[in-house]
C-alpha cells in the first residue's frame, strides 16, 4: 500500500485563545498539539487547487487535497508558515503499518476521520464516552495502537450506527519530522 500525502495546517498553543477554547471544550488536557485529518481543526493546504494539481492529487471523493507526490506536495505548499506534512494510509493492515518505510517521517498514530473526510471523531465529535476515553489519546490527539483504533472504529459505528460522524475510516498517520516540515520557497 503506497502512502498518500497531505498538508495540514499545525493546531497547537501558537493559536491562542483558540487553542485555549478547544481544549476547554475537549477535555483533552494532554495535548501539546493535534495532528489531525480533521479538516475544521487542522484546516488543509493547499486551499485551493490548481489544474497542474490533478496529475499528481488522488481522484476520489473528500480526498482531491491528498496527493500521490511528495514532492509535488512540498512545491505547492512552499513557504507556507505552521504546517504539517502527512504521510497517510486508509484503512491499513499491520503489515502495511509495519512494512511502510517513509524515510524522513515519524509514525504518531491513528485517526479516525468521518467518511466525508472532514471530522476527526476522535477529537472533534465531543467524545464517545462508550467506547473510549480521551485520555487514551496521545499528547497529539491520535490512538497509538492499530487494534485499539479499529476497536474504537467498530465501538462507535455501533454506538450510533449509520450517524456521518461515527461512519469512519482509519488512517495511519505519519508526520515529516522537525526541521523538514516546512519546505523551502520554490525558486
Amino acid at each position: 500500500m503506497q502512502p498518500l500525502f497531505v498538508a495540514k495546517r499545525r493546531f497547537d498553543a501558537g493559536a491562542g485563545e483558540l487553542w485555549t477554547r478547544y481544549i476547554a471544550w475537549s477535555g483533552l488536557t494532554q495535548l501539546i498539539e493535534l495532528v489531525s485529518l480533521d479538516e475544521i481543526l487542522c484546516p488543509t493546504l493547499p486551499e485551493n487547487l490548481i489544474p497542474a494539481d490533478w496529475a499528481y492529487n488522488v481522484h476520489a471523493d473528500y480526498q482531491i487535497s491528498y496527493f500521490r507526490s511528495l514532492e509535488y506536495l512540498r512545491e505547492r505548499v512552499a513557504g507556507e508558515p505552521g504546517l504539517n506534512i502527512l504521510a497517510v494510509l486508509q484503512n491499513p493492515s499491520s503489515e502495511d503499518v509495519e512494512q511502510l518505510a517513509l524515510p524522513g517521517f515519524e509514525f504518531v498514530g491513528f485517526d479516525l476521520l468521518d467518511i466525508h473526510g472532514d471530522v476527526s471523531a476522535l477529537t472533534n465529535c465531543g467524545g464517545f464516552d462508550e467506547v473510549f476515553a480521551g485520555a487514551e489519546l496521545s499528547d497529539r490527539g491520535l490512538i497509538p495502537d492499530l487494534e485499539r483504533a479499529y476497536q474504537v472504529q467498530r465501538g462507535i459505528r455501533a454506538l450510533e450506527p449509520g450517524q456521518s460522524h461515527t461512519e469512519c475510516h482509519v488512517w495511519g498517520v505519519w508526520r515529516l519530522a522537525a526541521g523538514s516540515a516546512e519546505p523551502e520557497r520554490a525558486r
